[in-house]
């Protein structure tokens, strides 16, 4: 069986290790491997597939940045010739971005069926690019494969119920055979000088906060306003955005750190020792909950709604008032409740596929 899978970001990245482990211990199985390119900065890309044992991608299309129309235009094209070329079973792609979308539609346009890992989140926000790409991947898809119960009632109220599979998320995977490897190896505490529980980690990375001066001005001022230390890794745009916007001074405060972008191990420790994550990322809002880290999600929905509902994760806009308030107000729970699997995603996603196996041939 011949496993196209496409990557472009960093949570793909962590999401496929899992998933390729799996793959490979299977005889029946070859996977083929197409990096889109776009994340391409080291700390976003080439760096997980070392610290994580990726296997090196088969094809590297190196498309970069530029609109959502470009980048997904590129990919399309390149894609189409390398899955006409390879001939594969099955296309699997993960999570929302425009590289899952990409590949999605060169898939289904070429009749090759689509396996989407992390199916069925929905914000209900069509102004973000994310669910416009989770929406048609999902319409597009063969098999999906759904980390949580609400997921599968999304996808049931749009009518799709034919080869829905609750397999739990395979982040949670990632988490529990990761989480004591980094603290092991990561020294990111000790080089900025930190010690758990008294800090914040802050990630702001979105379009709808980046590219709104009003709202990434009004996120900026909030964490003047903290109290203990804030750890900022700053993503790309969000850098680019702060210095188009003029808003560097607010970002000067002596307890804000600022740091380039963290390898996952450092990442994963520096989130599982904070006081308090706050952050407009979907994959860290999830990671802050199997660490057991209160969040406070700088957007007015989530695709994460379990996660607020268990009081893990407190929405608090863009208000400056309002996340320091969460930030400062919001208690652990009492309760956890295993709302993303057990850790073991990536082993049902094997058996369904091969499985399921005779019905591709």
């Amino acid at each position: 069986m011949k496993v196209l899978t496409v990557l472009g970001a960093r949570p793909q990245f962590i999401k496929s290790c899992m998933l390729s482990k799996a793959l490979k211990l299977n005889t029946e199985i070859n996977e083929i491997i197409v990096h889109t390119g776009q994340h391409y900065d080291d700390n976003l890309s080439n760096v997980f597939f070392k610290q994580l044992e990726l296997p090196k991608p088969d094809y590297f299309l190196g498309i970069g940045s530029g609109t959502h129309g470009q980048q997904t235009g590129k990919m399309l094209s390149a894609l189409e010739k390398i899955m006409t070329s390879v001939n594969p079973d099955i296309v699997l792609v993960y999570g929302d971005t425009n590289s899952t979308l990409a590949g999605g539609l060169a898939a289904a346009k070429l009749h090759i069926p689509v396996a989407h890992v992390e199916s069925g989140l929905r914000s209900f926000n069509k102004k973000m690019p994310e669910e416009i790409n989770r929406l048609i991947t999902d319409h597009l898809s063969y098999c999906l494969f759904a980390p949580s119960q609400a997921a599968i009632e999304n996808l049931r109220r749009e009518g799709i119920v034919k080869n829905v599979y609750l397999t739990g998320d395979i982040m949670h995977d990632a988490v529990r055979y990761f989480s004591s490897i980094a603290l092991e190896k990561s020294t990111i505490l000790q080089d900025l000088s930190l010690s758990k529980r008294n800090y914040y980690l802050v990630t702001i990375h979105r379009a709808e906060n980046t590219d709104d001066p009003k709202r990434l001005k009004s996120i900026l001022e909030a964490l003047q306003q903290l109290k203990i230390d804030v750890v900022l890794p700053l993503h790309p745009r969000t850098k680019s955005r702060i210095n188009h916007f003029n808003l560097t001074d607010s970002i000067t405060s002596p307890h804000i750190k600022i740091v380039e972008p963290l390898n996952y191990f450092d990442m994963l420790t520096i989130a599982s020792q904070a006081e308090r994550i706050v952050t407009d990322s979907g994959g860290l809002q999830k990671e802050a909950y199997m660490l057991g880290v209160p969040c406070i999600t700088l957007r007015d929905e989530t695709e994460w709604i379990e996660t607020v509902e268990t009081g893990w994760n407190h929405l608090a806009g863009t208000n400056t008032q309002e996340i320091v308030d969460s930030v400062m107000k919001s208690q652990i729970p009492k309760k956890s409740p295993s709302i993303f699997g057990n850790g073991d995603t990536a082993q049902k996603i094997v058996n369904t596929l091969v499985n399921k196996k005779c019905d591709l041939e």
